[in-house]
C-alpha cells in the first residue's frame, strides 16, 4: 500500500515556491517555467504610506511589480489620472512603475505635495499599491519674540518655554548655553515632553543668562535656536519647604488615546521643596512586565508595544517630606486595522473551486471592502464564478477569464490595510522540471530521497517505475510525496539502479529518468584520545579514517569548536595533529572532522595542561553585619544611634542602612528609617512620641546587603498632644432626618499617645446655635439623628489622647439628608415653533419645596398619535434633562403632522418629583420625504411607463403630485422642461407622443399643502428599431448621516474608470454647489465638516461627461449634543466667593454709614435711595444667574429678548431676538441623546461617539450662561 507524507526542508534538494493558495495546485520556483506561465500583476516594492521627502533633494516615488507579461505602470494623483509625459520635472525609470520628480533642476517640492496611487495591469488584472502621502519636510525659523528676565525667588518652581515652531517631521529638543554645552539635568532639574524646561524648585546655582533651547530638524539636518533666557534667583532667608504640587499635567486627572503598537509616554514633573520623588502605579492592576520603562529620574512612564490590555488609570504620586499629591491619567488603546488573516494568491484549474479570505481586527472594528483590478467590486464587470460574502470571496467552477487581482481594503478612523491577491486559472499539460537522467548519490543505510519536481493544471499525477521495462512501485518498502519526490527510507545496495517518473493529466503525459548510486559510509576507525601534558612538552592526537573509494575525503581539526589557532607551533599530518611546547593556552577540546560530499562524521579528544598550583584567588562578597549597636543622647523627638561595621569582605562598604521596629504597635514589622554614608557609623535619628523603638542595621557594598545586625535595646518616648486632627471630614445625609458626619482616622505614629478618640462637634447653620459634641474611639463615622431635612450644618472632628487635645480643627459645611421634591413645576405652556421643533416653558417650584440640591428639571414627552395615519404604534417615552434652575427648553426631532403629550419634574439628589399634568401639543404638517422610488418600464417608440411608490413619511395630507421632464441630447445638453400635475391618489402614467430613441430626464416629487417635498430623479430611452448602445448613469444615491459627516454611495453603469466628484449644498439655499473629488473609482464618499441638525442636498457626477450627473437626494444630520458643563451655582468654592463679595459689600456700607453720621448729609444717599445698587441686585440669566440662585425676577427676565446693544458672544451665538430656537435649551436625554449645541441624535442614529468638527460649524451656538446652566 502507498504511503504519503510531507518532506522535510532538510531532506528536499528542491525547493518549491508555494504560491500561497488553497487550492491543490502549486508553481515550482523554476526560471524558464516562470518565463512561460501567465501571471497576473504583483507589486512588490513601494514607497511607504505617509513619505516625508526633502525638499532640496529629487523626489523618487517607488513601484516595482512583477507578473507575465510584463505589467505597464499608470499613476493617480489625488484620485485623478497623473499624467507625466505632460510635465517634464517627472519621469518614470525603464521597466518600472518608479517615479523620479527632479527637483534638483528647478522643480519646487512643494508644487507635487499630494496622494499618490500606483497600478501594475497586464492581460490578466492589475495590482494597486497603497495610498502614497507625498509632504516635503520643513524646518521653519523661530518665531521673534521678546523675552523678559525671570526674577525668581529660592526654592520657587520655575518653567522655561521652549514653544518651538512646527516643523515637519517635529523637531528633537534640547537646551544648551553658549558654550553649546548640554545644561545638566536632575531630578530637580528637567526636560518635559513637550520641550520645556522644569524646575522643581530654583538655587542659588541656578542663575545664569544663557538658558537656550535649540530644536533640532534630522530630515533637513538644520538647527534653529531660541533667543537666550535669563534667570535670576534671589534668596530669602529661611527658604520656606513646600509639599508638593504638580507642573504638568494640571488637574487630578486627564485622558490619553494611543494606537496599538506604539510607544505610549506618560509624564509627571512636579514641584516641591525638597524635590519630590515621582512614583507610577496601574489603578487595578501592574505594570507591564517586561515592557515598561522609567525616563527622566522616574517623570515619564514609557510603555512599549502597548496593546489593548494597557488601557487603564495611571496613576503618579509625587511626594516629599511634606506631603504628597497625585494625577491619575486615563489611557485608552485603540487600534489601527491589523490583519487576522491577509487573502493569499490562488492559482486555479479551470472548473476548480477556491476562497479569497480577508480578516482584520481593530479598536475601532474595521470595515472591510473589496476591489477587482483597482474597481469596487460592487461596479466591476461580473464572474459567475464569483460570490462576495462580506470578508470572503467564494469562486466556483472558475474560467480562464476568471483570472484577476482583487484587492482588500480593511480601514478604520485610525488607518487602513490594503492586501492585493490574485486568482491565476491556467490550463497545462504536465511538464517535469527535474532534469534527465540526473544523479542521485547516498549513503548505504541512510534514506534516499529521488525527486521529480512536476507542474501541470489540473495537477498531474505521478507514478515511479524502476528500471526501463519495470513494474510500477508500491509496498511500505517506499514513501511517495506530495510534491512528487519518492523516499527509499533505508538504502541498500539493491537500490541502486534508474527509477523512472511519469507525470500525466487530461491534458497530457511526460515521463523522466533518474539514476541512484549507494555509496559506503565514511568511518574513523582510530579516533583521538584524552591527554594530559606538562607545560612546554608535546602532543600528538591520531584520527585514521575509512571511506568509499568513489568518494574523496577531507580532515578539518579544530580547538573548542574553533579553527586551529595561526601558529606554527600546531602540526596537521595525514592522520594526526601535533602541538608542539604545549602552553597553558593549548588547554581545551580539539576534534577531527572528515567531509565528503555525501557525509560527515567527528570525534573528540580533551587537552589538559599541568602546571604549578595556582595562586588562590581573592573572594569578594556581601560584608558582615554591623555589631555593637548602642543608644545615647535619648531626648524626647530624637536619639543618637552608634555601632561597629563588620568585615567588608574585600568590597568597601558604601552605605549603611537603618530600620526600626515598633514593639508597641507594630512589634515584628521593620520599617526603612534613614540611609547614610558607609564612612559613618553613627546618625541622629528624629523620633515620634507614644513608640518604642528598637533600631538594627544593614551594610551595602558593591556585592551585596548584609544580613541586619542584632536590634539595639528599646527605647520608649514620651507620649504627647496629637500634633494633627482628622482628614477629609464630611458631612452628608443618607436619610431626610439624618446628618451622617465621616472622617478618615490617624494612623499609630499620629496618636503620640494611649487613649486616642475623636471628639465630633456639630451646629446649624445660620442659627443661632451651641456646638452639640460627641467623644468617640475607633470609628471614622458618626449619625446625627433627627435633624430638619436638607439644612446646613458646621462640623469639626478633634483628635485628643490620654495628653490632651489636638490643635484646634477647621471647620466645614455638610447639609443633612434630602428627600423628594413636593411640588411639581406648575404653568407649564408648550410653543410649536415648526413641524419638528417646539418650546416648553414652566414655572420654577419654590427652593424650600425642592427638599435637597437641585439638580434640573425632567421633560417627559412622547408621541401619541400620526394625524395623518391614525396608525397605533409602541409609545416611546422621551427624557429632556435640563440642568439648574432652568423655566425653558427646546424639543427638538418630533415628527410633522402628529399628536404629542409631555410633563415636567424637578430633580434634586435623591429622585424625581411629582410630575405636572400632561401637555397635549399637535406638531403641524411638513413636507413630505421623497417618493419610496420611481420605476420606467415598457419603453417603446413614443411612450413610456411610469410607477412610482407614496413618501415612507408623508408628513400632513398628499394633494399631489409633480412631474417634470425633459430630452436629453448626445452630448448630454437638456431639451425644454415640461410640468405634469398628478393626483394624489395615483400610482402609475403613461407618457405618450415621445420623440423615438431618445433619452429623457424625470424629477418626480410630492406635496402636502406645505410646499413640495424633495425630488426623486430617473432617466430612460425610448426604443428605436436596432439596439443602441448605453449611455452612462448614476443611481441610487444614498446617504447615511450623523451630526458632522455623511457618508454617500451610489451605483455606477458605463464606461470603466470614471472619475467621480460629489456635489452638495444647503437644502433650499441658492449659493453654488460644493464639490468634493472622489479618490480613484470608488462608489462612496465622506462628506466631513456637515453642521449638525441642517437639510443637505447631494448629487454624484462624473469627470469629462458635461451634465451628467445623478438626481438630487436630500438628507439631514443629526443635532449637536446637549453641552455638558458643570453648574458653578453648586460649587463650594463659588458659594463660599459670593459670601466673602456679600461681607465686602457689608463692610462698605457701613463705612458709609459712619462716614455720613460724622460728615453730615451724605450725598449720594439720595442716588442709593432713587437707584438700588447694582452690585446688589439678583443677576439675571443673561448677566450670568447661577442654578438655584436665581430669584424669580431673573426667571421672568429669561422670556425677555436682550436689551439692544446687549453683547453677544462672538462665536457667531444667535442673539436671542433674534431666534428663539437656540439650540442652547436643548437639554440632554436619558432616552434620546443630544450634541453640545442642544440638538437631538437619538431619533436618527442612536447613541454614537462624536465626530471631530470640521469645516462648517452650527450657526446656532451655545450661550455662555445657557450652557453654563446645562446638565452634566
Amino acid at each position: 500500500m502507498m504511503k504519503k507524507k510531507s518532506i522535510s526542508a532538510s531532506k528536499a534538494s528542491l525547493v518549491f515556491f508555494l504560491c500561497q493558495m488553497i487550492s491543490a495546485l502549486d508553481v515550482p520556483l523554476d526560471s524558464k517555467l516562470l518565463e512561460e506561465l501567465s501571471q497576473p500583476p504583483t507589486i512588490t516594492q513601494q514607497s511607504p504610506k505617509d513619505y516625508i521627502v526633502d525638499p532640496r533633494e529629487n523626489i523618487v516615488i517607488q513601484c516595482e511589480a512583477k507578473g507575465k507579461p510584463p505589467p505597464s505602470f499608470s499613476w493617480t494623483r489625488n484620485g485623478t489620472h497623473f499624467d507625466i509625459d505632460k510635465d517634464e520635472q517627472v519621469t518614470m525609470k525603464p521597466n518600472s512603475g518608479t517615479l523620479v520628480i527632479n527637483i534638483m533642476n528647478g522643480g519646487k517640492a512643494e508644487a507635487y505635495e499630494g496622494v499618490y496611487q500606483c497600478t501594475a495591469r497586464n492581460e490578466r488584472g492589475a495590482a494597486i499599491s497603497n495610498n502614497i502621502v507625498i509632504r516635503p519636510s520643513r524646518s521653519p525659523l523661530w518665531t521673534k519674540e521678546k523675552l523678559e528676565p525671570n526674577q525668581v525667588r529660592e526654592g520657587d518652581s520655575l518653567v522655561l518655554h521652549c514653544r518651538p515652531p512646527v516643523g515637519l517631521p517635529p523637531p528633537i529638543i534640547f537646551w544648551m548655553d553658549n558654550a553649546f554645552q548640554r545644561l545638566p539635568q536632575s531630578e530637580r532639574v528637567s526636560q518635559g515632553l513637550n520641550g520645556d524646561l522644569y524646575f522643581s524648585n530654583v538655587q542659588p546655582e541656578d542663575t545664569r543668562e544663557d538658558y537656550i533651547c535649540y530644536a533640532r530638524f534630522n530630515h533637513t539636518q538644520t538647527i534653529q535656536q531660541k533667543q537666550p533666557i535669563s534667570v535670576k534667583v534671589f534668596s530669602t532667608k529661611p527658604v520656606t519647604e513646600r509639599p508638593p504640587i504638580l507642573l504638568t499635567p494640571t488637574g487630578t486627572t486627564s485622558n490619553k488615546v494611543e494606537l496599538r503598537g506604539n510607544v505610549l509616554l506618560l509624564e509627571c514633573i512636579a514641584a516641591g521643596l525638597p524635590t519630590p520623588v515621582i512614583r507610577w502605579i496601574k489603578e487595578g492592576g501592574e505594570l507591564p512586565a517586561n515592557r515598561t520603562f522609567f525616563e527622566n529620574f522616574k517623570k515619564t512612564l514609557k510603555i512599549i508595544d502597548v496593546s489593548e490590555a494597557d488601557s487603564g488609570n495611571y496613576k503618579c504620586i509625587a511626594r516629599n517630606i511634606l506631603g504628597s499629591t497625585h494625577h491619575v491619567i486615563s489611557v485608552t488603546v485603540k487600534a489601527a486595522p491589523y490583519w487576522i488573516t491577509a487573502p493569499r494568491n490562488l492559482v486555479l484549474s479551470p472548473g476548480e473551486d477556491g476562497t479569497l479570505i480577508c480578516r482584520a481586527n481593530g479598536n475601532p472594528k474595521p470595515s472591510i471592502s473589496w476591489l477587482a483590478n483597482g474597481v469596487p467590486i460592487a461596479i466591476a464587470p461580473e464572474d459567475p464564478s464569483r460570490k462576495v460574502d462580506g470578508d470572503t470571496i467564494i469562486f466556483s467552477a472558475v474560467q480562464e477569464r476568471s483570472s484577476a487581482v482583487y484587492q482588500c481594503n480593511a480601514s478604520n478612523e485610525y488607518g487602513y490595510l490594503l492586501a492585493n491577491a490574485f486568482v491565476n486559472v491556467l490550463a497545462e499539460p504536465p511538464r517535469i522540471l527535474t532534469p534527465a537522467n540526473k544523479l542521485y548519490q547516498v549513503i548505504l543505510d541512510s534514506p534516499a530521497l529521488i525527486d521529480c519536481a512536476y507542474f501541470g493544471s489540473p495537477k498531474p499525477e505521478i507514478e515511479w517505475f524502476k528500471g526501463v521495462k519495470g513494474s510500477i512501485l508500491r509496498g511500505n518498502e517506499y514513501v511517495f510525496h506530495d510534491n512528487g519526490t519518492l523516499e527509499i527510507p533505508v538504502a541498500q545496495k539493491d537500490s541502486t539502479g534508474t527509477y523512472t517518473c511519469v507525470a500525466r493529466n487530461e491534458l497530457g503525459k511526460i515521463q523522466n529518468e533518474v539514476q541512484l548510486e549507494v555509496k559506503d559510509p565514511t568511518m574513523i576507525i582510530k579516533q583521538p584520545e584524552y591527554k594530559v601534558i606538562q607545560r612546554y612538552g608535546h602532543v600528538s592526537f591520531e584520527c585514521i579514517i575509512k571511506h568509499d573509494s568513489t568518494l574523496i575525503p577531507t580532515v578539518i581539526w579544530l580547538k573548542d569548536n574553533d579553527e586551529l589557532p595561526d601558529d606554527e607551533r600546531f602540526l596537521v599530518g595525514k592522520d594526526n595533529l601535533t602541538i608542539m611546547n604545549v602552553t597553558d593556552k593549548d588547554d581545551g577540546t580539539y576534534t577531527c572532522i572528515v567531509n565528503t560530499t555525501l557525509d560527515s562524521v567527528s570525534a573528540s579528544a580533551v587537552l589538559t595542561v599541568v602546571a604549578a598550583p595556582p595562586t588562590p584567588a581573592i573572594i569578594y562578597a556581601r560584608p558582615n553585619p554591623p555589631f555593637d549597636l548602642e543608644l545615647t543622647g535619648q531626648l524626647e523627638r530624637s536619639i543618637e544611634l552608634s555601632w561597629i561595621p563588620g568585615d567588608e569582605n574585600n568590597s568597601p562598604i558604601t552605605s549603611f542602612v537603618i530600620e526600626y521596629e515598633d514593639g508597641l504597635h507594630e512589634p515584628g514589622v521593620w520599617h526603612y528609617q534613614t540611609e547614610v554614608p558607609g564612612s559613618q557609623t553613627t546618625v541622629q535619628l528624629k523620633l515620634s512620641p507614644y513608640v518604642n523603638y528598637s533600631f538594627r542595621v544593614i551594610a551595602v557594598n558593591e556585592i551585596g546587603r548584609s544580613q541586619p545586625s542584632e536590634p539595639s535595646e528599646q527605647y520608649l518616648t514620651k507620649s504627647a498632644n496629637p500634633d494633627e486632627n482628622p482628614s477629609n471630614v464630611q458631612g452628608i445625609g443618607s436619610e431626610p432626618d439624618n446628618l451622617v458626619i465621616t472622617w478618615e482616622s490617624l494612623k499609630g505614629f499620629q496618636s503620640n499617645g494611649p487613649g486616642l478618640q475623636y471628639k465630633v462637634s456639630w451646629r446649624q447653620k445660620d442659627v443661632d446655635d451651641e456646638w452639640t459634641s460627641v467623644v468617640v474611639a475607633n470609628v471614622s463615622k458618626y449619625i446625627v439623628s433627627g435633624t430638619p431635612t436638607f439644612v446646613p450644618y458646621e462640623i469639626k472632628v478633634q483628635a485628643l489622647n490620654d495628653l490632651g487635645y489636638a490643635p484646634e480643627p477647621s471647620e466645614v459645611i455638610g447639609h443633612s439628608g434630602e428627600d423628594l421634591p413636593m411640588v411639581a413645576p406648575g404653568n407649564v405652556q408648550v410653543h410649536v415653533i415648526n413641524s419638528t421643533l417646539a418650546k416648553v416653558h414652566w414655572d420654577p417650584v419654590p427652593l424650600k419645596s425642592v427638599r435637597g440640591h437641585l439638580q434640573g428639571y425632567k421633560v417627559y414627552y412622547w408621541k401619541v398619535q400620526s394625524l395623518s395615519r391614525r396608525s397605533k404604534r409602541h409609545i416611546e417615552k422621551k427624557i429632556l434633562t435640563f440642568r439648574g434652575n432652568k423655566t425653558f427648553g427646546m424639543l427638538p426631532g418630533l415628527e410633522p403632522y402628529s399628536s404629542y403629550k409631555l410633563n415636567v419634574r424637578v430633580v434634586n439628589g435623591k429622585g424625581e418629583g411629582p410630575a405636572s399634568p400632561d401637555k397635549v401639543f399637535k406638531t403641524p404638517e411638513g413636507v413630505p420625504s421623497s417618493p419610496s422610488f420611481l420605476k420606467i418600464t415598457n419603453p417603446t417608440l413614443d411612450s413610456l411607463t411610469l410607477e412610482w411608490g407614496s413618501p415612507t413619511h408623508p408628513n400632513g395630507v398628499l394633494i399631489s403630485y409633480i412631474l417634470k421632464f425633459q430630452p436629453i441630447n448626445n452630448t448630454h445638453e437638456l431639451g425644454p422642461l415640461v410640468e405634469i400635475r398628478i393626483p394624489a391618489n395615483e400610482s402609475s402614467l403613461i407618457l405618450k407622443n415621445l420623440n423615438y430613441s431618445t433619452r429623457y430626464k424625470f424629477y418626480f416629487n410630492a406635496q402636502t399643502s406645505v410646499g413640495s417635498g424633495s425630488q426623486i430623479t430617473e432617466e430612460a430611452v425610448t426604443i428605436m428599431d436596432e439596439v443602441q448602445p448605453l449611455y452612462p448613469r448614476i443611481r441610487n444615491v444614498t446617504t447615511a448621516a450623523a451630526e458632522t459627516y455623511a457618508n454617500i454611495s451610489w451605483e455606477y453603469e458605463g464606461p470603466d474608470h470614471a472619475n467621480f466628484y460629489v456635489e452638495y449644498g444647503v437644502a433650499g439655499s441658492k449659493e453654488d454647489w460644493k464639490k468634493e473629488i472622489v479618490n480613484g473609482s470608488r462608489s462612496f464618499f465622506v462628506l466631513k465638516g456637515l453642521t449638525p441638525g441642517t437639510a443637505y442636498k447631494v448629487r454624484v457626477g462624473a469627470e469629462g461627461l458635461s451634465g451628467f450627473r445623478s438626481s438630487e437626494d436630500v438628507f439631514e444630520t443629526g443635532p449637536a449634543m446637549a453641552s455638558r458643563q458643570v453648574d458653578i451655582a453648586t460649587q463650594g468654592w463659588f458659594i463660599g466667593l459670593m459670601c466673602a463679595v456679600a461681607l465686602l459689600i457689608l463692610i462698605l456700607l457701613i463705612v458709609c454709614f459712619i462716614r455720613r453720621n460724622k460728615g453730615g448729609k451724605y450725598p449720594v444717599k439720595e442716588k442709593e435711595d432713587a437707584h438700588a445698587d447694582p452690585e446688589i441686585q439678583p443677576m439675571k440669566e443673561d448677566d450670568g444667574t447661577f442654578g438655584e440662585y436665581r430669584s424669580l425676577e431673573s426667571d421672568a427676565e429669561d422670556h425677555k429678548p436682550l436689551k439692544k446693544g446687549s453683547r453677544t458672544p462672538s462665536d457667531r451665538t444667535v442673539k436671542k431676538e433674534d431666534s428663539d430656537d437656540s439650540l442652547v435649551d436643548y437639554g440632554e436625554g436619558v432616552n434620546g441623546q443630544f450634541n453640545e449645541d442642544g440638538s437631538f441624535i437619538g431619533q436618527y442614529s442612536g447613541k454614537k461617539e462624536k465626530e471631530p468638527a470640521e469645516g462648517n460649524e452650527s450657526s446656532e451656538a451655545p450661550s455662555p450662561v445657557n450652557a453654563m446652566n446645562s446638565f452634566v
